[in-house]
């Protein structure tokens, strides 16, 4: 009823709307523009959203490390497989959120797997060599986004607007340990009317062995892994007020893969690719910017375990093909006075369908999953205002979800802020989110409602000459999670789950060619579900699998000439549980603290080198029980453009 309430009030303002005076929203010198607080681009400081901002400039000092290395460095981030070879499962989770809690946007779109069992779109589809900058949203991001959002999204915004003649070209080259070659290329450009962005990203690596080899005498071998992206966007400013812009990304790789934890496999293979393509429209004149955005998505995912190295399968096929749309359109709306009013609608379909077969001791088998689908439509609208001297602000807004299976659900946000003075704000949230049931998990149980959060955050962000500082405290409840049971055998709403915590950033500027950044994150979760070792009563554990109670990073970065740069960062790590196996209990995992290095030598303004080192104190850890994390690693590569 509160949200009824809500869109219908947005539509009144809609029609006031028109009548209203430009008014534009500015922010204080220096703040980046961030588009994924409200959907429309605005200054840092104009919202009290938790956002952080990896801009180019920070991709291009991650050297060789992938998309989820660099995400599981930022604070309230735990990224479970970074640290593993090259094409391990990517898990995120968002301050201590399960998986597929945390919505991943391409360019402002939702892109996910219906094929899996939790939704979650694989990280390993992403070249950082493709990427404009990435911003994280933490915290409940429902109503703008539906379904996923429970911890918050991450927007992978591959779009560059920088071009300003008609031909200019980007490229790379690394190569380094373990036999990896990466390397990438880029071609974009303005002529009249049109601009253009064409680029690619690969990467190459024999890799290590996948699972850990716990006698070092069983000679496991190394897991290889070649992979590729294409994106490319063309642009057209029809009119002065309007631009039309279409869109394209191809991702594949092929990856080997182990048989499971402490077992070696030396023909299993994973392929994975996925082809995202799309079309919209930006129309902005006087006090309205009108958005529209159609995105097709398909993905293919085939494991394939042949009959050269017998283990108790000796013949495995595993195909799974899915397929989504996503369709929206929404309005931001100048108001004046400082108000602006969001509103929108959006859809989703998603469909999936497996085919499986494996000979094995036991004989052959054969299966198959036939294609089955869902769709969900939302409305939402929200207000925000921004005073005329930017010190106090506020998001007010709500959502109408419709599932094609279970029905309705609504959520909630209310985001207010407060700049104390010019440098120091206050901020703080009350909001709500949602996960929907998968097609996978409803096709065990029909009757699976979605699961809700709540969401509260407070925090105070300082900002100085030469220190920028953000501390905030969250807390977030679920009380009707999606679990397995395993007596049953099947999923049902029954996991609560409550976790509070703190997240701390600072960037401190000594002098001016030093910066030192940091943060950490405190995690104090408790959560209430069927017990992992006898499987027959209820246990309220007060720690999360894989994901520490503590973490920390921090990254010291000189200027020491204008044209040579050097960096040095660490990862802090607490001890933490993982899954002991069947019916077992959780096994430690160990503490580490891990030491990589980065320097940059720009010998002009077209070519530049530099060199990356990870772990290079050569540190044995583990984020996943029975597999391998990285080694030592160094790579050196050389940048160019005209």
């Amino acid at each position: 009823m509160t949200t009824k309430i809500l869109i219908a009030a947005a539509n009144l303002l809609l029609v006031f709307g028109a009548y209203a005076q430009t008014d534009t929203i500015t922010g204080t010198a220096g703040d980046p523009l961030v588009i994924t607080a409200n959907k429309y681009a605005q200054k840092q400081s104009t919202t009290g959203k938790v956002i952080t901002v990896i801009t180019r400039e920070q991709l291009n000092k991650a050297g060789g490390k992938t998309v989820a290395q660099v995400l599981n460095e930022q604070a309230g981030l735990t990224i479970n497989g970074a640290l593993n070879n090259t094409g391990s499962v990517q898990t995120v989770y968002m301050r201590g959120a399960g998986s597929g809690r945390t919505l991943i946007l391409l360019d402002g779109i939702p892109v996910n797997d219906p094929s899996t069992i939790n939704n979650e779109f694989d990280l390993n589809l992403f070249s950082i060599d493709n990427i404009d900058r990435i911003e994280v949203c933490k915290g409940a991001q429902s109503t703008l986004y539906g379904s996923d959002a429970v911890a918050g999204v991450i927007n992978i915004i591959t779009v560059d607007n920088n071009a300003n003649k008609p031909f200019n070209i980007k490229g790379s080259l690394v190569g380094g340990s373990y036999g990896t070659l990466k390397g990438s290329a880029q071609v974009y450009g303005k002529t009249g009317k049109f601009s253009y962005s064409a680029r690619y990203g690969g990467l190459r690596t024999d890799g290590f062995s996948a699972a850990y080899d716990s006698t070092g005498s069983m000679g496991f071998d190394n897991d290889g892994y070649n992979g590729n992206v294409v994106n490319a966007q063309v642009n057209y400013q029809a009119a002065q007020y309007l631009l039309l812009k279409s869109f394209m990304m191809y991702s594949g790789y092929k990856a080997d893969i182990d048989a499971g934890v402490f077992v070696d496999e030396k023909d299993y293979t994973i392929n994975n690719d996925n082809v995202n393509t799309g079309a919209g429209f930006i129309f902005k004149k006087d006090f309205v910017t009108l958005t529209g955005n159609y995105q097709y998505s398909q993905l293919n995912r085939r494991y394939a375990n042949d009959s050269g190295f017998k283990t108790s399968t000796i013949f495995e096929r595993n195909n799974y093909f899915a397929k989504t749309q996503f369709a929206e359109l929404y309005a931001a709306i100048n108001l004046g006075s400082g108000f602006t009013l969001l509103q929108g609608a959006d859809f989703r379909y998603s469909s999936y369908n497996q085919q499986y077969s494996s000979v094995s001791s036991f004989g052959p088998y054969d299966d198959s999953f036939d294609d089955t689908s869902l769709s969900q439509s939302g409305l939402y609208a929200s207000l925000n205002y921004v005073s005329k001297n930017q010190q106090f602000a506020f998001e007010i807004g709500g959502r109408l979800n419709t599932h094609s299976r279970y029905g309705n659900n609504s959520t909630y946000t209310f985001n207010p802020s407060y700049a104390v003075t010019k440098k120091l704000r206050l901020f703080g949230s009350a909001s709500s989110g949602f996960k929907a049931p998968t097609l996978y998990q409803l096709s065990l149980n029909r009757q699976l409602a979605p699961e809700k959060s709540v969401n509260y955050e407070g925090g105070v962000q300082l900002n100085c000459n030469t220190l920028s500082t953000r501390l905030v405290y969250f807390n977030r409840n679920i009380n009707n999670g999606i679990d397995y049971n395993y007596i049953t055998f099947n999923y049902f709403n029954y996991i609560k789950q409550r976790v509070q915590g703190l997240e701390y950033e600072a960037t401190y500027t000594p002098v001016k060619k030093l910066t030192i950044t940091a943060n950490y994150t405190l995690l104090i979760p408790k959560e209430t579900t069927q017990n992992r070792t006898t499987n027959q009563d209820t246990v309220t554990y007060n720690y999360l699998l894989r994901r520490p109670k503590n973490s920390a990073n921090l990254i010291i970065d000189l200027q020491v000439t204008p044209k040579w740069n050097v960096s040095v960062n660490g990862r802090y790590v607490d001890g933490r549980l993982d899954v002991g196996g069947y019916a077992r209990k959780d096994v430690q995992l160990e503490s580490y603290f891990i030491v990589g290095m980065y320097t940059g030598y720009r010998l002009n303004n077209h070519l530049s080198f530099f060199a990356d080192g990870q772990n290079l104190g050569n540190k044995q850890f583990f984020d996943v029980r029975g597999y391998n994390s990285i080694p030592a690693i160094l790579n050196a590569g050389v940048r160019a453009n005209w």
